[in-house]
């Protein structure tokens, strides 16, 4: 079960709510410098981790995993041009634009902004909360699992028996 454990937290960041907290600050402040319409912070997964600004008209989801597999496919390109990776991508559109940023290894900060602001207001402000969101993200994943909660070691295996039992 630790091994298990251990598995998962190096694929995966654990946020608990004080994390959420000081990311959502991090965001807020790019916000209101950059004058982006809406930031969020996905994990290279595309799972959402956390949303500030505005609300986008569709499914956050659908948006996250899209603009995971926008930034995989670039890994790809950069790849075959001989680049490890692009650091930064950017779509511009005819009332709304996004600049995705890779936060570290493990995360991606994608920005929506339209007309209020520009491209490099957005690029400016967004290099120095980059790096700040990435001593975030390094300060979780060195953080101590958390102490085991008690249960008992063939729990996992009882649990599935249980599982298959009932469905």
């Amino acid at each position: 079960m630790a091994m298990m454990d251990q598995k998962l937290r190096s694929e995966r960041l654990v946020f608990y709510e004080k994390d959420v907290a000081k990311i959502d600050e991090e965001i807020d402040g790019l916000l209101e410098l950059s004058g982006s319409r809406c930031a969020f912070l996905i994990d290279r997964d595309g799972h959402l981790v956390t949303r500030r600004g505005d609300a986008v008209q569709n499914s956050l989801e659908s948006i996250s995993a899209l603009v995971a597999g926008s930034f995989a496919a670039t890994r790809e390109m950069a790849r075959l041009l001989g680049e490890d990776e692009f650091a930064t991508l950017f779509h511009q559109g005819e009332r709304e634009s996004i600049q995705i940023s890779l936060v570290g290894d493990r995360a991606l900060l994608a920005m929506v902004f339209d007309q209020r602001t520009n491209l490099g207001m957005v690029r400016y402000y967004a290099v120095e909360s980059v790096r700040r969101l990435s001593e975030i993200l390094n300060e979780i994943n060195r953080r101590e699992a958390p102490a085991q909660s008690g249960l008992a070691s063939d729990f996992s295996s009882s649990a599935a028996a249980a599982l298959d039992r009932l469905f």
